[in-house]
């Protein structure tokens, strides 16, 4: 019969003492199947660091309930709706692609990637807000917007987005 690796052993024991833990109530007088011994006898040290970090089981899902119509909130060429927006679009159109880009949630430079006959970053970006508003829309007509009317495509998905007025909430992990 074959040896089993170290460090499987020691895992297949960390689980089987995690799932002892977790059946009871923190450190009662159980027996644990990984030191043989009682709860009670473990050392100062390994209660402290066990009871002080935090098992994930599992993790939060990201929930959308949208109330709003599945249509954009304006056609592409509703720019009188935003006069100023428009004209800051129409004159500085990177600066206004990369400020929306960021209330987006978005890397604030990813709009300067866009080259090509196709704008990539313009086209994926309406493709993502019309998922995140439940827009119902078409790859082709995202496709003829980002190349024909780029500055038009990114007043209509700012104006969307302070329509929706959906607010972005980033999320980092830290250790406990």
């Amino acid at each position: 019969m074959q040896e089993e690796p170290v460090h499987l052993v020691l895992f297949s024991q960390a689980i089987g003492f995690l799932q002892v833990f977790l059946r009871s109530d923190g450190f009662s007088a159980q027996t644990s199947t990984v030191t043989g011994r009682k709860n009670s006898e473990l050392s100062q040290n390994t209660k402290g660091s066990i009871m002080s970090s935090k098992l994930v089981i599992r993790q939060p899902q990201p929930v959308m309930d949208s109330r709003e119509s599945d249509q954009w909130g304006s056609g592409i060429c509703d720019c009188c709706d935003n006069v100023p927006e428009c004209c800051f679009a129409f004159w500085c159109y990177p600066c206004f692609a990369c400020k929306t880009s960021r209330d987006y949630g978005q890397c604030l430079c990813l709009p300067l990637l866009d080259i090509g006959f196709i704008p990539p970053i313009t086209m994926s970006m309406r493709v993502s807000m019309r998922e995140r508003y439940g827009i119902k829309d078409t790859m082709c007509r995202d496709c003829v917007y980002a190349t024909f009317c780029t500055a038009c495509s990114w007043c209509q998905m700012s104006r969307e987005m302070k329509r929706r007025n959906i607010q972005i909430v980033l999320v980092s992990a830290k250790n406990s």
